[in-house]
């Protein structure tokens, strides 16, 4: 089910009367309607890979048990490590069999010598990279004996399979989420009010601005050769508004829907376009998949209190490993490579940790400087997600290619966005717009949270209906979220 359809639209209001009205009394009775509401809301899309959410949590929860019950640490690790193969066992096969046996094939074919490998016809299942890293991290946390497990079923099942975070995040640890379900939980009218807001402005981010940037991004992706520098240039930077409205549009609607039900869920996203280097940047975009990375796999390493060599190749690994979490293709491979090779200069030279407070803290404008290190981290950012949109290394190269002529220094011709729903000019004021708001909300946890706040009612509310006539009037062709497919 998706966030932006009218499915949605009549889900949610129904499961928030039924939660509230009816099961509000029994905490048991509102955990096993967020289970059901959220099988529910999965199966919308496939039901029969309900059977892996629920095998995963079967496994986990008893792989929990197990390991609070031994003391033996030989025991332990073996049940841990049966949570870790079944989990990534589930994502290697449906996600990567046919990357695996196509690059054993191609190698061959590089030495002169063609295989025939067979490859199978595999859906993958939706959000399955989700859910197995925050299960994962349950198994972790109880081994490391950060966490105690949970002995209700029930309870485990609905933290699992949270609906509003279930398909694209944030990744919640079990530390943070779970003892939420175990607490009885009071309507907060405040709270449910801020939810509303936050989900609407991540309506907004998707329906009019990543769909609408869609639409020409995928004109010049799916066709760089036809297309001026300048075209394609202006392609490339839509595709950067549309990722970041589409995925952080999607953790505003799931934080803002978990409000709702009295849940607070990690922040995802810190207006990652203002970082003002690489480093920052990478603490402010996916923060929930960055920070497992980091506590999971980097620090385990050894993080950055190790030698040199050491230190380039912990950080190689966590971005090539986060690329290839991304997706089965040496395109996301080489996305995170190169955001490794960004961000290594400033790790080897102590720098990585320079900006951890907000851009223009206490002023209205940035400086010039700031003003540059952002255009700056911003163009590597977009040139690197060439190659997260390109549908192949080659494709990644000639779009780059063609943005480096001579005909990037002219204007596009006007039918170079031809059979587009909204004129590109229209487009860059709303992003211009956009930005503008997303600025002067910069140092809330979302952009609509206090905008409006001293204005008196009819200008807030003047507001609120000028985004909803927004969404409805500006709004694209209904498109899937991009994380859907990870």
């Amino acid at each position: 089910m998706l966030f932006n359809s009218f499915d949605f639209a009549i889900f949610l209001p129904l499961i928030f009367i039924l939660y509230w009205f009816v099961a509000q009394k029994n905490l048991g009775f509102q955990n096993l309607l967020i289970v059901l509401a959220s099988y529910t809301f999965y199966g919308w899309w496939d039901w029969r890979f309900l059977g892996l959410i629920l095998f995963s949590s079967i496994v986990d929860y008893l792989v929990g048990l197990g390991m609070n019950r031994y003391d033996n640490r030989r025991k332990r690790k073996l049940l841990l490590w049966t949570s870790i193969l079944v989990n990534l066992g589930f994502l290697g096969f449906f996600k990567y069999y046919n990357f695996f046996v196509e690059s054993f094939a191609s190698s061959f074919s590089f030495f002169g010598k063609d295989i025939n490998v067979n490859t199978l016809d595999i859906i993958l299942p939706v959000g399955i990279s989700f859910y197995t890293f925050q299960t994962l991290s349950y198994s972790i946390d109880i081994y490391k004996k950060k966490l105690e497990p949970s002995k209700n079923f029930v309870t485990f099942s609905a933290f699992v399979s949270f609906f509003p975070q279930l398909v694209a995040g944030p990744i919640e640890r079990a530390t943070h989420l779970l003892p939420q379900f175990s607490k009885k939980r009071e309507f907060n009218l405040s709270l449910a009010i801020d939810g509303m807001r936050q989900i609407l402005w991540g309506l907004f981010k998707k329906i009019v601005i990543a769909d609408n940037c869609a639409e020409f991004a995928n004109l010049m992706f799916d066709n760089p050769s036809g297309y001026s520098g300048s075209a394609l240039l202006i392609g490339a930077v839509f595709f950067a508004f549309q990722i970041y409205g589409d995925f952080s549009g999607y953790s505003d609607i799931a934080i803002g829907t978990s409000r709702l039900f009295g849940f607070d869920l990690k922040r995802n996203f810190r207006y990652p376009y203002f970082a003002r280097d690489i480093a920052e940047f990478w603490r402010r975009w996916h923060i929930s998949l960055s920070t497992w990375f980091r506590d999971y796999l980097y620090i385990p390493l050894g993080g950055s209190k190790v030698g040199t060599l050491k230190k380039i190749r912990n950080t190689l690994i966590i971005f090539v490993v986060s690329g290839f979490w991304h997706g089965a293709n040496w395109t996301f491979i080489i996305w995170g490579a190169l955001n490794a090779i960004y961000i290594l200069p400033l790790i080897l030279r102590g720098k990585n940790r320079k900006h951890l407070t907000e851009v223009a803290e206490g002023r209205i404008l940035p400086s010039i400087k700031e003003l540059t290190s952002i255009l700056l981290t911003f163009g590597l950012t977009t040139i690197a997600w060439i190659f997260f949109r390109a549908k192949s290394v080659e494709a990644a190269f000639e779009y780059l290619a063609g943005i480096f002529k001579s005909s990037i220094f002219s204007l596009p011709k006007g039918e170079d966005f031809a059979g587009t729903a909204m004129h590109p000019y229209l487009l860059i004021s709303i992003l211009f717009t956009f930005i503008l708001v997303e600025w002067i909300g910069r140092g809330q946890e979302h952009a609509m949270a206090k905008l409006g706040s001293n204005w008196n009612r009819t200008l807030r509310f003047g507001m609120y209906y000028a985004i909803i006539v927004a969404i409805f009037w500006f709004g694209g062709r209904e498109q899937q979220f991009i994380y859907f497919q990870f």
